[in-house]
């Protein structure tokens, strides 16, 4: 178990993609003397920036961001090496007398830096193993392998998600046990204070914001990351709008399939995972949820932080 950190008062401003998170944590940051620590498994790749709607340097207020661009595209995702990378970095700032403000969508990983929970660790070759059988039967049928031995993942992990499917069953193979039994109960290490953004209009935000990023240039963005290994990532490539862009583009950054529906393939992708990741959250009942589309999203977000004694 890990060690209670709980004179460390941590802040997270968690939720769904596309409600406005980035910009409430550094207003909140500004004004709480904190820094930030990204908490989006795809904003630690070096790159990408415009598919996962990365705050450029000019946009964040003078706060420093932490665990930004520090994963090359070939590797796989590791949330055990992520909770130790946050967990070090959350004792840096506090250590400089900062407030450590976590900010993503990615509840695995929030979870993973802020309780107590322990990772197992990877069998290459198992893993192997899934890729080699991910590309020859496909990610349905290992889903229903994965539904056979572990229900409740099943349930909680999309059929078309042949990354998180293969993690999985690497985790069952290893451990002997249900990848879902290591998800203890909601305990965190530190003095946590969660803040959660959801509203009403997020449906439209999501088609805007995948419009606004073809039109800020994710196409070019993966014409340049091509010769760096985006294909062929475990990961990285797999990422809504870079995996749906990357099937309709040849190694040479040429357009060649239906552009337009792996745009609109891109938009109900987030959409699904806009509704699991409500469902994530939502069963957090330390999570105090806001309305993100408030005018007085600020002030209510601080007065909340502060009713927390």
């Amino acid at each position: 178990m890990a060690e209670p950190q709980r004179h460390i008062r941590v802040l997270a401003v968690v939720g769904p993609t596309a409600t406005g998170k980035s910009d409430l944590a550094v207003a909140l940051a500004q004004r709480l003397g904190g820094e930030i620590v990204n908490a989006d498994s795809m904003q630690l790749y070096e790159g990408m920036d415009v598919g996962t709607a990365k705050l450029p340097p000019d946009e964040r207020g003078g706060v420093p961001h932490h665990l930004l661009d520090v994963w090359p595209l070939a590797k796989s995702a590791a949330v055990a090496e992520y909770q130790t990378r946050a967990r070090a970095t959350i004792a840096e700032i506090h250590g400089r007398g900062r407030l450590p403000v976590l900010v993503g969508g990615s509840g695995l990983y929030l979870r993973g830096a802020l309780d107590d929970l322990e990772f197992p660790g990877e069998n290459p070759a198992v893993r192997a193993g899934l890729y080699a059988a991910l590309d020859e039967i496909g990610p349905e049928a290992l889903h229903a392998r994965l539904a056979e031995l572990d229900p409740v993942a099943a349930a909680a992990i999309l059929p078309t998600n042949g990354r998180r499917i293969a993690r999985a069953l690497e985790v069952i193979e290893v451990t002997g046990r249900p990848f879902m039994a290591r998800m203890p109960g909601f305990d965190s290490i530190y003095d946590t204070v969660q803040l959660g953004l959801d509203r009403t209009d997020l449906d439209d935000r999501v088609k805007l914001r995948v419009q606004r990023m073809i039109a800020h240039g994710l196409l070019d963005e993966i014409r340049a990351l091509l010769p760096l290994g985006l294909r062929a990532s475990p990961t990285a490539g797999k990422a809504l709008g870079y995996q749906q862009l990357l099937a309709v583009v040849d190694d040479d950054g040429a357009v060649v399939g239906d552009f337009d529906d792996a745009v609109a393939q891109t938009v109900r992708g987030t959409l699904r995972f806009v509704r699991r990741q409500r469902r994530w959250f939502r069963r957090d009942l330390r999570v105090h949820w806001l309305d993100g589309a408030a005018p007085d999203l600020t002030d209510t977000a601080l007065a909340a932080v502060r009713s927390v004694s």
